[in-house]
């Protein structure tokens, strides 16, 4: 082996290369560099130590070296024939953080293959590409979150309720004006057959009282045999963890997202250099898959140019033609903000109409249970389809343009769940006027709400119910019979319409929606997080279906990336608007004295310093210490700093990025010129024509 390095080492030159095929970049190497300097060195002599800390440089330092294949792997070979000297304490070191790289990579790898529609989103990229592959990802992402929220309500809530329940062994306190105790939602004698299906519908009847609603759940306290568990406290705890939980999935789902916008670079030559060079699966087999990975591909670099073009055409805008621009998007958005307002007063008068004559009976009563939902469904539909006819003179880029429209829909979707939120209050809690001759025994509106909680997890109930029925309604009643008409039909206005794109931000909004609706309800409504896991189960093969079948790809697509990231932040508006429904519920209102976990509370919060008064007093001293000035100032001080230590080190990094960014632009303009210096001079000097396409 030594005798083929000595062979291999006479026929370099001083630059590393053989012959006359050396880069024209490397034969500016310094005179005073020589062939010690590039060919292999080994340090035979070296200690444990130092191959520990050099053994990974030294692999790198191979791999960057312009030699030939059968070299580097001799040299390779002769490296891992030096065996150091370890202790028994490295041995188990090295062989632990072996042993945990392996895991994760089969722990990812099992993931990947475990994880839910991992074929449907690959086909769905291939053939649509990224931008609507990011909205199915994002479908997946919400299915996951609702399907282990439920877990974590069903563990701590749901099932010790069925189980003190079943048992018998609970306490059971009611206090409180007798005219504020009586509470009987199931109808009483014959009911028509008919009316159970309502009831289904509406939540109300026998779905009132069942575990699905707030007011079924009872201010139990079992206890046994030296065991104690106080279900009120547990259900307001559960419901703090549930926001908690649902705000860390969203986070560590935003820094993954964040770290792919980073490595983009914030623009189409990032993601142009991250496809051509990584961008390629080489595990796929088959024609089938190697076919949706190059439409995928396709896709995303028609994307990068589209955005390019976009950006080079508004750069070249003269200064009246930019003023023109801002002045028409300014007046469009105004125009945007008076249709979003028309909406919202609408949801307004249909959430009085149907509380004031929510008591009808039959179908006519079940329209006005509805009609909140119908109003805000209608003005979902209408508002942003007049938007995006208002983006088109607004001539944003494909991927501004998402955001845009996301940003105008997310206003109407959150400001109209926030105005029926805001009505349903206004009225239990008597405009906020406790002395009020039908607040003033109770507290809260009794007469119209006996057990307000289960009223608001109707509503909430109702909405997300009703977008399910929307949703298959509108795939039945209206994308299919389109597809059909277009397909059998040729002529001018049919083909006009042509088959329909699917519109992401619209989607993407209704995802966003539904959680939310989600959110606002789990604390009335235990069980919507399980039948929204149904519901977006359901939403995901109706969209699907419509997709191949209804849909044809997207004339201007989008960046996946940036949409993605942004997709998250929308969800966190949502959760945001859920969290401060769930701290006024909690902290303001009074809750039912009929019904409920909080019946013998004058707040939900006040089960907190009531257990906390029934604790020891070690513990008691230690929770106070906590949440005194002498922890939380230090804890803030170390936040503080620790927060500025990575703020900092983030703008060196990025300054640094920067810096190599400006570099490689450089570089490449560099190599441009000594390519131009070299077809000018090729046929003065007689080079070969093969070798300058070499060197190109």
């Amino acid at each position: 082996m030594t005798s083929e390095l000595q062979r291999h080492e006479s026929t370099l030159s001083g630059n590393g290369y053989q012959g006359s095929r050396q880069s024209f970049r490397l034969r500016r190497v310094p005179s005073g560099v020589g062939q010690n300097q590039t060919a292999p060195h080994f340090q035979w002599g070296s200690g444990p130590s130092e191959a520990d800390e050099e053994g990974e440089s030294e692999v790198l330092k191979l791999k960057e070296r312009p030699l030939p294949m059968g070299l580097k792997r001799a040299v390779r070979q002769v490296q891992q024939m030096q065996v150091p000297v370890v202790t028994s304490w490295q041995s188990w070191q090295r062989n632990n953080a072996k042993s945990l790289l392996r895991f994760r990579a089969n722990a990812w790898e099992a993931m990947s293959y475990i994880a839910p529609w991992r074929k449907s989103l690959h086909k769905i990229g291939g053939n649509f590409g990224g931008g609507v592959q990011s909205y199915f990802l994002f479908l997946r992402f919400l299915v996951v979150l609702n399907f282990l929220s439920f877990l974590l309500i069903a563990g701590f809530v749901l099932i010790p309720s069925i189980v003190f329940k079943s048992i018998g062994n609970t306490t059971v306190n009611s206090t409180g004006p007798k005219q504020c105790m009586a509470y009987n939602p199931n109808p009483e004698g014959l009911v028509v057959f008919y009316t159970y299906f309502l009831d289904l519908l509406s939540g109300t009847g026998f779905m009132a009282y069942s575990y699905l609603f707030y007011g079924y759940y009872s201010n139990t306290v079992a206890e046994s045999s030296g065991f104690s568990y106080n279900l009120p406290l547990a259900y307001l705890l559960t419901a703090v963890f549930y926001f908690a939980f649902c705000l860390i999935c969203m986070i560590a789902r935003m820094g993954i997202a964040a770290r792919l916008v980073v490595a983009t670079g914030h623009s189409a030559v990032g993601s142009y250099s991250k496809i051509v060079f990584t961008g390629w699966d080489y595990g796929c087999l088959g024609d089938r898959a190697t076919r949706l990975k190059q439409k995928n591909l396709h896709y995303k670099l028609q994307m990068d140019l589209e955005e390019e073009r976009i950006q080079k055409k508004t750069e070249s805008l003269t200064l009246g033609q930019t003023i023109g621009l801002y002045s028409t998007r300014v007046v469009l958005s105004l125009v945007s903000n008076g249709l979003t307002g028309a909406a919202l007063y609408g949801i307004f008068i249909a959430t009085e109409l149907s509380q004031k004559n929510s008591g009808d009976a039959g179908i006519l009563g079940l329209i006005w249970e509805y009609l909140p939902s119908i109003a805000i469904t209608v003005g979902n539909f209408v508002v942003p389809f007049l938007n995006d006819q208002i983006a088109l003179p607004e001539r944003y880029s494909p991927s501004t343009t998402i955001i845009v429209a996301l940003l105008r829909s997310v206003v109407l979707r959150m400001v109209s769940l926030g105005v029926l939120l805001f009505t349903l209050w206004s009225q239990i809690t008597c405009n906020g006027d406790v002395q009020a001759d039908t607040c003033r025994h109770c507290y809260y509106n009794y007469d119209a709400y006996p057990c307000w909680e289960t009223r608001v997890g109707q509503e909430m109930y109702k909405l997300t119910l009703f977008d399910l029925l929307i949703t298959i309604a509108v795939l039945v009643f209206v994308e299919f019979p389109r597809r059909m008409v277009v397909d059998n039909f040729s002529c001018k206005p049919v083909q006009w319409v042509g088959r329909q794109e699917f519109l992401v931000p619209a989607n993407v909004l209704g995802l966003v929606y539904g959680q939310t609706v989600v959110w606002t309800g789990a604390l009335f409504c235990p069980l919507l997080p399980v039948i929204n896991t149904l519901k977006f189960v359901i939403i995901f093969y109706c969209k699907k279906a419509t997709l191949f079948y209804n849909c044809r790809p997207a004339v201007k697509t989008f960046r996946s990336t940036t949409s993605t990231f942004f997709f998250l932040v929308v969800l966190m508006f949502g959760w945001g608007l859920a969290l401060v429904a769930m701290i006024y519920s909690v902290a303001e209102i009074h809750p039912s004295m009929s019904c409920g976990p909080f019946r013998s509370f004058s707040t939900m919060w006040k089960i907190v310093p009531t257990t906390f008064s029934t604790l020891s007093q070690s513990t008691q001293d230690f929770l106070f210490y906590i949440g005194s000035q002498a922890f939380s100032i230090p804890l803030f001080i170390f936040s503080f700093v620790g927060l500025c230590y990575v703020a900092a080190l983030a703008s060196v990094y990025g300054k640094s990025v920067a810096l190599l960014k400006h570099q490689l632009k450089l570089e490449g303009r560099d190599k441009q010129f000594l390519v131009k210096q070299i077809e000018k001079l090729s046929p003065k000097t007689g080079i070969p024509k093969d070798q300058r396409e070499a060197w190109e």
